[in-house]
């Protein structure tokens, strides 16, 4: 039984993103690292043999992201867009805020695990900003609470597009 903390949220294309990505690393580049590593093997003796080694940790790095991966996608649970409250900051959320200390606007996106993507303010659902602007409405002033210290975001517009 897996408690909500434990879950992760993600709508339908970020789960199809991480199962393609899973397919990949272990039907394309397992199997070619796994070749790279028998020829290495073949050239002889081990302890000097620098394609051998980097072709190991090559392949560690594969499997770590092959665990991680497959982590996400056991804990995932996928958000129905037909549920969601538009009146309110939620999952797929496209917000407008201000920073009243700094006196600027950003727009961000609430989005799940794989999804992210921080040049184009694509932010995680469970990152602490975004949790602390779950609920609210526009007009509402929210604290978020920051490594540099606590700090005021206004939220000037909601959209969603669910498309």
């Amino acid at each position: 039984m897996s408690s909500m903390a434990d879950r992760n949220p993600m709508s339908r294309k970020g789960f199809d993103k991480l199962k393609a990505d899973l397919d990949h690393l272990e039907s394309v580049e397992m199997p070619r690292i796994t070749e790279k590593i028998a020829t290495a093997r073949e050239e002889g003796d081990l302890k000097e043999n620098a394609e051998y080694h980097g072709a190991r940790e090559t392949q560690g790095m594969i499997q770590a992201k092959i665990h991680a991966i497959k982590s996400k996608l056991s804990r995932a649970y996928i958000i129905d867009p037909a549920s969601i409250d538009q009146s309110v900051v939620g999952f797929f959320a496209t917000i407008t805020v201000e920073d009243l200390d700094m006196d600027e606007e950003d727009t961000y996106t609430l989005v799940g695990n794989g999804e992210e993507d921080f040049m184009n303010n694509k932010i995680l659902i469970d990152s602490p900003m975004a949790q602390s602007l779950l609920g609210h409405k526009v007009g509402d002033v929210v604290p978020i609470e920051a490594p540099k210290g606590t700090y005021e975001l206004k939220i000037l517009k909601i959209e969603y597009n669910l498309d």
